[in-house]
């Protein structure tokens, strides 16, 4: 099974994207979405900007779509990534998991967002209301801890 990969500057329709996942088959039982929103930071972030390196990105995705594929039973994976500028309520990321049943889909969702949360080749730095541009955003411990039960 094949895994669909994009990186993209332009928004998605999450259900198109599922539609077109599941489309003719029977032998799908359970789908899992995940959708990532850009957040407003409090009312003070004006876009979220998100960096990557063309190729790279896809191929370093692709590696730990493979992981996912060879950990579960998938029926069907897409992965969907924003870059750019993003406002908050966009939409970042997309990720479509289908299995025959539900506990492969949702543990294999959990561990490509987990994966994309801290590897993924991505830069992202915070513009604010105020005019300024904030640091480039490092991973979270917490989101760190949450990949760490995944080796």
């Amino acid at each position: 099974m094949a895994a669909t990969i994009r990186i993209q500057a332009e928004p998605f329709d999450a259900a198109a994207e599922t539609a077109a996942l599941t489309r003719g088959r029977a032998d799908i039982g359970a789908v899992v979405a995940f959708t990532g929103l850009c957040r407003d930071e409090g009312g003070r972030l004006e876009t979220l900007e998100l960096e990557h390196y063309p190729g790279m990105a896809e191929a370093e995705i692709g590696r730990i779509a493979a992981q996912a594929q060879s950990r579960w039973p998938l029926l069907g994976l897409t992965i969907l990534h924003r870059f750019g500028r993003i406002r908050p309520g966009e939409e970042i990321v997309l990720v479509l998991t289908a299995s025959a049943h539900r506990q492969a889909a949702f543990e294999a969702a959990s561990f490509l967002m987990d994966y994309l949360k801290t590897q993924a080749p991505f830069w992202k730095r915070e513009h604010l209301k105020d005019g300024t541009a904030g640091a480039w955003i490092d991973a979270k411990e917490a989101d760190d801890r949450a990949a760490d039960r995944w080796r």
